[in-house]
């Protein structure tokens, strides 16, 4: 039926083109009425978008029912989440935003009423599952809020439903919603007060696993499954870098500030011997 209805809306689309004047909110003359064309245009587009609505609402319904039932034995079988739902109940109100924006029904405030409190209505339906979302997760206050909000556009229905019941017999319950909300609430806080208690009691010593390596806690008790198997953290490996003193380099400045003695008379000595038996060999005399 979805396939039709967009072949059919393609179809009229392409008799709208032809005629720049007949496109979006276009007026027929001064009489100031949409052109059939434009109306036959959004009829089938409600058509398409109310069923899309319905068939996204039977698989939310689905959905539902496999999340109540216990987990599959089967683990190759994917098992149902909250998160399955909330992007069901996302593509539903983003459908009711479309059929408000429908041409030549902007006027008609009775459906615009009706679509409103549609939207409140899987409002809180998908305000409810993102609450159940973030009780999996124990984020108890986020939850709490969440099904306060819950309450709160529930309420708006029924206060604001009046004329519009009828209409709205076909969708979720919204008093279903509420009772079962207040049940959760109740199952949510005392979760929330469990939780705290457990939280405080902090396990015996022995019992908590240190990732230190076991050459840096020889000193403390401590069970650790992870020593008798094949990666036992046992020291740091590779080890760490560690500074260490460099080879000295030795520099001989003492020698710049020594005070030699005065040789000065050893070497007119030397000279004078010297000289001497120079002459002597040249005149042949020997000693």
């Amino acid at each position: 039926m979805l396939s039709e209805c967009r072949d059919a809306i393609q179809v009229v689309r392409e008799e709208l083109k032809p005629d720049q004047k007949q496109r979006d909110y276009i007026l027929d003359g001064e009489s100031g009425k949409v052109s059939n064309l434009q109306y036959l245009h959004s009829y089938l587009t409600y058509i398409k978008l109310s069923t899309a609505i319905k068939r996204n609402e039977n698989m939310a319904k689905g959905l539902q029912r496999a999340l109540l039932q216990q987990q599959p034995e089967d683990d190759s079988k994917r098992s149902p989440r909250p998160q399955d739902l909330i992007r069901l109940y996302d593509i539903i109100l983003q459908n009711l935003v479309e059929l408000l924006q429908l041409p030549g029904l902007e006027e008609d405030k009775a459906f615009q009423k009706e679509i409103g409190l549609k939207t409140l209505v899987f409002k809180a339906y998908r305000c409810f599952f993102i609450a159940q979302s973030y009780v999996l997760v124990k984020k108890w206050s986020e939850a709490l809020v969440l099904y306060d909000r819950v309450l709160k556009y529930a309420n708006e229905v029924n206060s604001d439903a009046g004329a519009f019941k009828n209409s709205l017999k076909d969708l979720p319950d919204v008093q279903e919603l509420i009772t079962q909300v207040r049940s959760e609430k109740c199952s949510l806080q005392a979760a929330a007060i469990l939780d705290a208690d457990d939280s405080h009691q902090t396990e015996p010593s022995f019992q908590v696993k240190d990732s230190k390596p076991l050459v840096e806690r020889f000193e403390t008790f401590c069970l650790d499954p992870s020593l008798v198997t094949k990666q036992a953290n046992l020291v740091h490996f590779p080890p760490g870098f560690q500074p260490i003193p460099c080879k000295p380099l030795f520099f001989d400045l003492a020698l710049n500030h020594v005070a030699f003695p005065p040789l000065e008379d050893k070497l007119e000595q030397k000279t004078k011997s010297g000289l001497t038996g120079y002459i002597k060999g040249i005149f042949g005399f020997r000693s």
